[in-house]
């Protein structure tokens, strides 16, 4: 075994120790959002409208990993709350594209403000070279989740 090389024991319970970290990360950052009543998976829907612009049912359940008929109870939701709307597609009228209202956005927009301060209230209660290891840790997770 090489001198940088971790044993298959250490990489186990390293893998589990960051597996810890970021879920417990990520639940506090999910209790940071504008509405209280929306459930993770609404809100992962919104967001992911947000990031990559509208999509047809079945692109938005693919992308969520959910089943069709999962993503149109989602979708139903979303719309009775004023958040999202469905109109036919420009190039295939047989097809439904799902978009943000500016409400929705609204929504978007909020929870990152509200989770990114919470980062930051964090970040700043830790050291300088603390907060660095944990830049270079974003940007290493970056490439793990592209894979």
């Amino acid at each position: 075994m090489t001198e940088n090389a971790a044993s298959p024991h250490d990489l186990s319970r390293e893998a589990s120790d960051l597996r810890i970290a970021t879920f417990r990360l990520a639940r506090r950052m999910r209790t940071h959002r504008a509405v209280d009543s929306m459930s993770d998976g609404q809100f992962a829907v919104l967001a992911g409208l947000f990031i990559h612009g509208p999509h047809t049912l079945t692109a938005l359940a693919d992308r969520e990993r959910v089943s069709a008929p999962a993503m149109n109870r989602t979708v139903n939701c979303l719309q009775d709350a004023g958040y999202i709307t469905r109109s036919a597609d420009e190039r295939d009228g047989r097809k439904v594209v799902i978009d943000l209202t500016d409400e929705g956005r609204a929504v978007v927009d909020e929870t990152a403000r509200r989770r990114d301060a919470w980062v930051e209230e964090a970040l700043a209660e830790i050291e300088p070279d603390e907060r660095e290891v944990l830049t270079k840790a974003a940007a290493i997770m970056q490439r793990m989740v592209a894979r």
